[in-house]
Protein backbone atom coordinates (compact mmCIF):
# COMPACT_ATOMS: atom_id res chain seq x y z
CA UNK A 1 0.00 0.00 0.00
CA UNK A 2 2.57 2.27 0.83
CA UNK A 3 4.64 1.51 -2.06
CA UNK A 4 1.80 2.53 -4.56
CA UNK A 5 1.54 5.78 -2.66
CA UNK A 6 4.84 6.30 -2.87
CA UNK A 7 4.64 5.53 -6.67
CA UNK A 8 1.04 7.53 -7.35
CA UNK A 9 2.64 10.78 -6.03
CA UNK A 10 5.88 9.89 -7.92
CA UNK A 11 4.11 10.11 -11.05
CA UNK A 12 2.24 13.48 -9.87
CA UNK A 13 4.87 15.20 -8.93
CA UNK A 14 6.19 14.58 -12.18
CA UNK A 15 2.60 16.17 -14.03
CA UNK A 16 3.54 19.42 -11.83
CA UNK A 17 7.11 19.37 -12.96
CA UNK A 18 6.07 20.21 -16.41
CA UNK A 19 3.24 22.68 -15.36
CA UNK A 20 3.67 26.13 -17.19
CA UNK A 21 2.35 29.50 -16.13
CA UNK A 22 2.43 32.73 -18.52
CA UNK A 23 5.03 31.16 -19.71
CA UNK A 24 7.01 30.32 -16.42
CA UNK A 25 7.96 26.32 -16.11
CA UNK A 26 8.03 25.19 -12.41
CA UNK A 27 9.71 22.59 -11.03
CA UNK A 28 7.59 21.51 -8.86
CA UNK A 29 4.79 23.59 -6.79
CA UNK A 30 3.86 22.79 -3.38
CA UNK A 31 0.25 23.77 -3.20
CA UNK A 32 -2.00 24.25 -0.30
CA UNK A 33 -5.35 24.03 -1.38
CA UNK A 34 -8.01 26.40 -0.09
CA UNK A 35 -7.08 26.38 3.42
CA UNK A 36 -9.14 29.59 4.56
CA UNK A 37 -6.83 30.79 7.60
CA UNK A 38 -8.34 33.41 9.70
CA UNK A 39 -6.03 36.49 10.14
CA UNK A 40 -6.71 37.73 13.65
CA UNK A 41 -7.02 41.82 14.14
CA UNK A 42 -4.30 41.36 16.56
CA UNK A 43 -0.66 42.24 17.46
CA UNK A 44 0.23 38.50 17.01
CA UNK A 45 -1.81 38.26 13.93
CA UNK A 46 -1.66 34.68 12.08
CA UNK A 47 1.86 32.69 12.08
CA UNK A 48 2.67 29.90 9.49
CA UNK A 49 4.61 27.45 8.38
CA UNK A 50 4.38 26.99 4.88
CA UNK A 51 5.83 24.06 4.67
CA UNK A 52 4.45 21.71 7.61
CA UNK A 53 1.12 23.90 7.74
CA UNK A 54 1.54 24.25 11.41
CA UNK A 55 -0.15 27.86 12.51
CA UNK A 56 -0.79 29.91 15.83
CA UNK A 57 -4.41 29.13 17.82
CA UNK A 58 -6.54 32.51 18.61
CA UNK A 59 -3.88 33.96 20.77
CA UNK A 60 -0.98 32.09 19.79
CA UNK A 61 2.59 33.69 19.16
CA UNK A 62 5.20 32.73 17.05
CA UNK A 63 6.88 30.82 19.36
CA UNK A 64 3.80 28.13 19.27
CA UNK A 65 4.69 28.06 15.67
CA UNK A 66 8.26 26.54 15.46
CA UNK A 67 9.83 27.91 12.03
CA UNK A 68 7.57 29.97 10.99
CA UNK A 69 7.94 31.61 7.82
CA UNK A 70 4.86 34.36 7.18
CA UNK A 71 2.49 36.44 9.55
CA UNK A 72 0.23 38.90 8.37
CA UNK A 73 -1.09 40.60 11.52
CA UNK A 74 -2.31 44.22 12.97
CA UNK A 75 -5.36 45.72 14.73
CA UNK A 76 -5.73 48.92 12.60
CA UNK A 77 -4.59 47.62 9.12
CA UNK A 78 -2.53 44.56 7.26
CA UNK A 79 1.31 44.61 8.48
CA UNK A 80 3.74 41.73 7.15
CA UNK A 81 6.17 40.57 9.97
CA UNK A 82 9.59 38.99 9.19
CA UNK A 83 11.25 35.92 10.43
CA UNK A 84 14.95 36.47 11.62
CA UNK A 85 15.92 35.09 8.32
CA UNK A 86 15.74 35.59 5.45
CA UNK A 87 17.25 38.87 5.86
CA UNK A 88 16.23 41.75 4.11
CA UNK A 89 12.71 41.28 4.29
CA UNK A 90 10.40 38.53 2.96
CA UNK A 91 7.46 39.94 1.32
CA UNK A 92 7.79 41.29 -2.23
CA UNK A 93 7.32 44.93 -3.18
CA UNK A 94 7.13 46.22 -6.88
CA UNK A 95 8.89 48.89 -8.27
CA UNK A 96 7.32 52.21 -10.06
CA UNK A 97 9.27 54.41 -12.23
CA UNK A 98 12.34 52.25 -11.35
CA UNK A 99 11.99 52.80 -7.73
CA UNK A 100 10.67 50.36 -5.57
CA UNK A 101 7.36 51.05 -3.72
CA UNK A 102 7.26 51.23 0.29
CA UNK A 103 5.50 48.39 1.85
CA UNK A 104 4.01 45.10 0.84
CA UNK A 105 2.67 44.75 -2.79
CA UNK A 106 -0.65 43.69 -4.07
CA UNK A 107 0.62 41.52 -7.40
CA UNK A 108 -0.91 40.59 -10.89
CA UNK A 109 -1.38 36.95 -11.77
CA UNK A 110 1.56 35.73 -13.29
CA UNK A 111 3.79 38.15 -11.92
CA UNK A 112 7.27 36.37 -11.39
CA UNK A 113 8.84 36.19 -7.55
CA UNK A 114 12.39 34.87 -7.36
CA UNK A 115 15.86 36.24 -6.88
CA UNK A 116 15.57 39.63 -9.27
CA UNK A 117 12.25 40.89 -7.01
CA UNK A 118 12.73 43.29 -4.45
CA UNK A 119 11.88 42.41 -0.35
CA UNK A 120 10.31 44.26 1.95
CA UNK A 121 8.02 44.23 5.42
CA UNK A 122 5.50 46.76 6.65
CA UNK A 123 1.77 47.69 5.71
CA UNK A 124 0.05 46.70 2.68
CA UNK A 125 -0.11 48.85 -0.09
CA UNK A 126 -3.60 50.58 -0.46
CA UNK A 127 -2.54 53.34 -3.73
CA UNK A 128 -0.65 52.82 -6.24
CA UNK A 129 1.20 50.01 -8.24
CA UNK A 130 0.00 46.85 -6.56
CA UNK A 131 -2.53 48.49 -4.21
CA UNK A 132 -4.89 45.56 -2.21
CA UNK A 133 -8.66 45.40 -2.92
CA UNK A 134 -11.24 45.67 -0.14
CA UNK A 135 -14.02 42.93 0.07
CA UNK A 136 -12.20 40.92 -2.15
CA UNK A 137 -9.38 37.95 -2.36
CA UNK A 138 -8.02 39.63 -5.66
CA UNK A 139 -4.99 40.45 -3.00
CA UNK A 140 -2.02 38.08 -4.04
CA UNK A 141 1.74 38.39 -1.99
CA UNK A 142 4.91 36.75 -3.20
CA UNK A 143 7.20 35.70 -0.10
CA UNK A 144 10.27 34.03 0.54
CA UNK A 145 11.22 31.38 2.91
CA UNK A 146 14.11 29.54 4.43
CA UNK A 147 13.63 25.34 4.58
CA UNK A 148 14.83 24.90 8.26
CA UNK A 149 15.52 21.38 7.57
CA UNK A 150 17.48 21.61 4.02
CA UNK A 151 19.17 25.53 4.71
CA UNK A 152 17.81 26.47 1.26
CA UNK A 153 15.68 29.29 -0.16
CA UNK A 154 12.88 29.05 -1.77
CA UNK A 155 9.60 31.48 -3.35
CA UNK A 156 6.14 31.26 -2.69
CA UNK A 157 2.72 33.01 -3.32
CA UNK A 158 -0.41 33.97 -0.82
CA UNK A 159 -3.93 34.70 -1.71
CA UNK A 160 -5.83 37.41 1.08
CA UNK A 161 -9.48 38.25 1.48
CA UNK A 162 -10.22 41.32 3.04
CA UNK A 163 -13.35 42.76 4.56
CA UNK A 164 -14.24 46.47 3.66
CA UNK A 165 -11.14 47.82 5.34
CA UNK A 166 -7.45 46.35 5.78
CA UNK A 167 -8.25 45.34 9.75
CA UNK A 168 -11.51 44.50 9.23
CA UNK A 169 -13.23 41.00 9.45
CA UNK A 170 -13.47 38.28 7.97
CA UNK A 171 -9.65 38.74 6.99
CA UNK A 172 -8.34 34.94 5.79
CA UNK A 173 -5.71 33.43 4.21
CA UNK A 174 -7.31 31.96 1.07
CA UNK A 175 -4.61 29.56 -0.02
CA UNK A 176 -0.64 29.26 -0.88
CA UNK A 177 1.75 27.85 -2.88
CA UNK A 178 5.77 27.27 -3.20
CA UNK A 179 8.63 26.30 -5.19
CA UNK A 180 10.28 22.97 -4.22
CA UNK A 181 13.45 23.41 -5.53
CA UNK A 182 15.49 25.87 -4.29
CA UNK A 183 16.04 29.07 -5.84
CA UNK A 184 13.84 28.79 -8.36
CA UNK A 185 11.03 31.82 -9.44
CA UNK A 186 7.42 30.98 -8.89
CA UNK A 187 4.55 33.14 -10.99
CA UNK A 188 2.11 34.92 -8.96
CA UNK A 189 -1.11 32.27 -8.38
CA UNK A 190 0.80 29.08 -10.17
CA UNK A 191 -0.78 25.82 -9.11
CA UNK A 192 0.19 22.44 -9.80
CA UNK A 193 -0.66 20.83 -12.99
CA UNK A 194 -4.86 19.12 -12.87
CA UNK A 195 -4.65 15.72 -11.03
CA UNK A 196 -1.40 16.61 -9.13
CA UNK A 197 -3.61 18.75 -6.34
CA UNK A 198 -4.47 16.00 -4.23
CA UNK A 199 -1.41 14.03 -3.53
CA UNK A 200 0.84 16.87 -3.75
CA UNK A 201 -0.13 19.04 -1.39
CA UNK A 202 1.79 19.97 2.05
CA UNK A 203 3.02 16.23 2.44
CA UNK A 204 5.12 15.99 -0.41
CA UNK A 205 7.80 18.70 0.53
CA UNK A 206 7.60 17.55 4.54
CA UNK A 207 7.85 13.82 4.01
CA UNK A 208 10.76 14.83 2.11
CA UNK A 209 11.91 16.14 5.33
CA UNK A 210 11.42 13.08 7.13
CA UNK A 211 13.34 10.69 4.80
CA UNK A 212 16.48 13.15 4.60
CA UNK A 213 16.35 13.24 8.65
Amino acid sequence: MKSALRNRLARHLAVAAVASVAGHASAAIVYSGVVNLNIPSTTNGLYLNVVTGAFNTTGGTGSTVPGWDVNPWSSTTLNFFNPAAPTGGVYMRLTSGGAPTTGVSNLAGGTIIGSASTWSAGAAQTTGPGAFVFNSSNNVVGFRFNNEAAGTLHYGWMRISLAGTLQGQPRTLVEYAFESLAGTSIAAGAIPAPGAIALLGLAGLAGSRRRRA
